[in-house]
């Protein structure tokens, strides 16, 4: 084992799990909104008789309760793209510390809506707190890329799509009739996130800045070193500290890199292409899609309560998240990701199939719950985690902030396309919707295998070079192996 490497010490365990109780926060945000739709609709129903006497037309209803969905998504759009702004102003930790004001605002916005007969306030807040996960989406997987040592990178990186499927899965519990969901509960089920915000404004102070931000943007290496100590949990930290001042001096010859620069510079190009493909792999697989039709197939196999499978679902997306973790040092990045985009498209034929002999044989049902199920854990091994922190390796210092702020654009842009367009798409193609998704899966999966590289055990220099010497004419046509060859003698 490397001095303090692969050790999970008590300050990294305390930097990366304040930070991803981000990441949980915008997890439960994704998943709150669906369970208490009814409630919701019935109180925009009431606000409106008791402003204008009489009650709010379908289409307005749906126009309302669209926006209160989709909103999250345009918040998160803006906040994604103003990462940079933060990170190397105020510093990794800080950012996320500060960016903690909105959340406790959305959850005043939200969680007093119902008692100011206000549905404004309750939109306004979705939009407040969808900018605040924007946001997180960048900082987190950066924070905890630049503390963690180079061997549990990758296992690390994992526990921000691990926090984001338990937030969904809390949210979903909490969203049932019983607990939270309720005519009388539901403005506490909204305005829930200021507990999370609380715990994370209370741990982070305790946590370090990122080492990389202090020893490169601020040039305070005495202080990067002590924090490196810390969170290694040893005395010797000549090794992290070499790498950071080589990426320092690479830093130095290269000017401040713009997002326009990110698109212009040959060294950079097919880094942020990868980044985009990976960022739009992950939303436009049609996960968002699964979640949103589950409910209806599972009351069409007769289930008595669709919910309960749901949350079931819920429970396979955290299970597998979890395999990822322990996997993705070992297999790597780019083969795990290959395994879920194969064997998503594999559950979307049967899921198809299912669907479309549903009225003719009863049996089917229950092969389309099969395929649900696979498609939640065949995502949670790849398409789920991966895209987020492979964006942390791609990039060296200089330009992870404009990177992030691409690859979570990319991101939330989908994520909207997806939620706002699915339901018409599914309107017109029935049972046969997640042919669209299968053919985007195998697309992506293409790409995976030529141009993708495994990033397992490299340091974010040696990744940030095999890109500048293909920028000189062979990286377009370098394969992922070949890739991998360079700098080989330091895998783990």
């Amino acid at each position: 084992m490397e001095s303090g490497g692969k050790q999970m010490t008590a300050r990294l365990m305390l930097a990366v799990g304040g930070a991803v109780l981000g990441s949980l926060q915008f997890g439960y945000n994704t998943g709150v909104i669906n369970a208490p739709q009814e409630v919701i609709e019935s109180f925009y129903n009431l606000t409106w008789y008791d402003r204008y006497g009489e009650y709010i037309s379908p289409g307005t209803l749906t126009t309302l309760w669209s926006l209160s969905v989709s909103i999250f998504s345009i918040g998160g759009m803006f906040g994604a793209f103003s990462v940079g702004l933060f990170v190397n102003r105020f510093g990794r930790r800080n950012s996320m510390l500060m960016s903690n004001s909105l959340a406790f605002l959305a959850a005043a916005l939200m969680g007093f809506s119902k008692m100011a007969s206000s549905f404004e306030m309750l939109i306004l807040g979705r939009f407040v707190i969808g900018l605040y996960s924007g946001l997180t989406t960048g900082f987190v997987p950066m924070y905890v890329g630049e503390v963690s040592p180079t061997a549990l990178r990758g296992a690390l990186g994992t526990l921000h799509q691990l926090a984001v499927v338990i937030g969904i899965l809390i949210a979903q519990v909490f969203g049932m009739d019983l607990i939270m969901g309720s005519e009388s509960l539901w403005p506490l089920l909204l305005g829930f996130i200021f507990v999370p915000a609380l715990i994370q404004c209370a741990l982070l102070p305790f946590a370090p800045e990122s080492p990389r931000f202090l020893l490169i943007n601020r040039n305070e290496e005495n202080k990067a070193k002590s924090v490196l100590k810390k969170l290694r949990g040893t005395t010797d930290v000549s090794s992290d500290l070499q790498e950071m001042k080589e990426e320092s001096r690479q830093m130095m010859r290269e000017k401040k890199v713009t997002i326009l620069e990110l698109f212009r510079s040959p060294m950079y190009r097919q880094p942020i292409l990868i980044a985009i493909v990976l960022q739009l792999s992950q939303q436009l697989s049609g996960i968002n899609a699964v979640f949103y039709y589950s409910t209806k197939i599972f009351s069409k196999a007769g289930v008595k309560q669709p919910v309960y499978a749901t949350i079931g679902a819920g429970v396979v997306n955290t299970a597998f998240t979890v395999v990822s973790l322990f996997v993705v040092e070992r297999a790597g990045r780019r083969t795990l990701h290959l395994i879920g985009l194969a064997g998503m498209a594999g559950c979307a034929i049967l899921m198809t199939i299912a669907l479309a002999l549903l009225e003719q044989l009863d049996w089917m049902s229950y092969i389309s719950i099969i395929a649900v199920f696979g498609f939640v854990a065949f995502f949670e091994i790849g398409p789920g985690p991966i895209p987020w922190f492979i964006v942390a390796e791609l990039f060296s210092q200089g330009p992870r902030p404009s990177a992030f702020a691409v690859a979570g654009l990319a991101n939330w842009t989908s994520n909207f396309i997806v939620g706002m367009g699915f339901q018409y798409v599914e309107e017109l193609c029935k049972a046969y919707v997640f042919i669209i998704f299968m053919v985007l899966l195998i697309l992506f999966f293409v790409f995976t295998y030529f141009k993708v590289p495994e990033t397992k055990g490299r340091t974010f220099d040696e990744i940030a070079s095999a890109f500048r010497q293909g920028s000189a004419g062979q990286a377009d046509n370098k394969t992922p192996d070949e890739f991998h060859s360079l700098g080989a003698d330091s895998q783990v």
